[in-house]
């Protein structure tokens, strides 16, 4: 009878936890200010890891495929995405201060406000594309060039980074609409249009660098046209599902008109997003300059181990991005202590994740570089950086899902004023005396690189145990 017992009970959890991921992947209505936390955390974390987990899963297969062109190709797309960081700190500030209002007014009932909000990070993403796309189209030789790229990277890169530049309005869009279902709580919205844009990326990215059919090679060129191509049609979705409205936020025709008040508000909570990606981000454009003395090689293995790191790391984010969403709508129903437990929770879930990871990267750092080159330099170099990070990614874990606590409130300052410190003022410099001064080479910059961002995750906890986030206004 006992047995019996006991198997009805291992049936009745594995159907429940059966029909809450089905929740998870289709969306709910769930209030996440009322449900057991544990819950509420699944239910945001499982879109969001899978929606992430595509992002990341593209950008592996994308240089996958550029890696079939030799190491040059895969500098250039190196070197570009160090200026695309700028463009992403731009896109990853906005959405932060986008979820971050919207969770405080779906926290607070106000979904009419919540759609109004929503529109203005439309229009505030479409103006800051413009002139991102001028100028890249316009000084994409002389940007490569400046990076210390080699000359087959200056003459044949140039292409690619005009059309990511070109088309990099879809970047925003497709980051600033995310922000609006994450914080709505509408993560498997979210999802779902990466999935289907980056999927599409996926198929198309062989078909135009190689040739199919009618359709010729291009080469690098080509990896571009299909990025464009499939977020393109992610965002086309995005507008679709918001004005056919998700469980949590709709937007209503009478709602598209601007709101310089709302517009303002943005502008200002992004700031501190934006400060604090783009400090992070500028301080990789450093690293690379540095690494690119040492040539194309360790450009290509440093390339490739960072995306084999974003692989990885972006289902901490997707883990991470849930607290954002807790801890927003928490303290708009004025329940401070619930939104603090959230990040214990999660930050639990991501160190047991990351220490797995860590264990792989350890073990398989050549095999995994190996996958993407067949240069034994570049694999040698690659495979040191991961191994390099290993011994340290755990901490990443905490500092993940604190910052995304501040940054959830709306505190967007203090996790800047912290990049400020430990990127430009002691990792860079660090970096720099290690690999020229003290003759490191390459190995000087993955080193100062682990040691800092280790520092800065601890530090970074400490402060958030303070509690001074929970007085956030938005």
């Amino acid at each position: 009878m006992e047995a019996i017992q006991k198997d009805s009970k291992l049936e009745s959890k594995g159907t429940s936890l059966w029909r809450e991921l089905r929740k998870a992947l289709t969306g709910t209505e769930a209030d996440y200010t009322q449900i057991s936390l544990g819950k509420a955390v699944f239910l945001l974390s499982v879109p969001m890891v899978l929606e992430l987990v595509m992002e990341s899963a593209f950008a592996v297969v994308d240089i996958y495929f550029v890696g079939a062109l030799g190491p040059s190709a895969v500098a250039a797309v190196g070197l570009t995405e160090t200026y695309l960081f700028l463009l992403y700190s731009l896109a990853i500030g906005m959405s932060t201060a986008v979820t971050a209002i919207i969770a405080r007014r779906i926290g607070e009932g106000d979904k009419e406000q919540a759609g109004i909000a929503a529109v203005q990070s439309v229009f505030l993403s479409i103006l800051v594309s413009l002139p991102f796309a001028i100028f890249g189209v316009w000084f994409a030789k002389d940007l490569l060039s400046l990076m210390g790229g080699d000359p087959w990277v200056i003459e044949h890169g140039s292409r690619y980074t005009q059309w990511i530049f070109g088309g990099n309005i879809v970047i925003m869009l497709i980051f600033g609409l995310n922000a609006v279902f994450r914080g709505a709580g509408d993560a498997a919205i979210a999802m779902r249009v990466l999935w289907i844009s980056n999927g599409l990326n996926m198929i198309l990215d062989p078909i135009f660098i190689f040739g199919f059919g009618p359709i010729p090679a291009m080469g690098i060129e080509g990896a571009a046209i299909a990025t464009n191509i499939g977020r393109g049609v992610g965002v086309l979705l995005q507008f679709y599902l918001l004005l056919k409205g998700g469980n949590h936020i709709r937007v209503l025709r009478s709602q598209i008109s601007v709101h310089w008040e709302i517009i303002s508000d943005l502008v200002r909570t992004s700031i501190g997003g934006i400060g604090q990606t783009f400090i992070g981000m500028t301080s990789w454009i450093l690293l690379m300059r540095i690494i690119s003395e040492f040539g194309s090689e360790a450009v290509a293995g440093a390339t490739i181990a960072l995306r084999i790191m974003m692989f990885t790391l972006m289902p901490s984010w997707g883990m991470s991005n849930a607290v954002a969403t807790l801890v927003g709508q928490n303290l708009g129903a004025q329940r401070p202590d619930r939104a603090e437990q959230s990040v214990w929770i999660v930050g639990v879930w991501n160190m047991i994740f990351l220490i797995g990871v860590s264990i792989c990267y350890f073990i398989f750092r050549e095999s995994l570089v190996s996958i993407f080159s067949d240069d034994a330099k570049v694999i040698a170099i690659g495979s040191e950086w991961l191994g390099i990070v290993s011994y340290s990614y755990f901490v990443y874990a905490w500092w993940m899902v604190s910052v995304q606590a501040f940054n959830g409130a709306g505190d967007t300052t203090t996790p800047t004023l912290i990049n400020l410190v430990f990127f430009w003022m002691l990792q860079i410099p660090f970096a720099y005396v290690l690999a020229k001064v003290l003759s490191y080479g390459y190995s000087g910059v993955f080193w100062a690189s682990m040691i800092t961002e280790t520092s800065v995750g601890l530090f970074t906890l400490w402060l958030f145990r303070k509690g001074g986030w929970k007085t956030s206004k938005v």
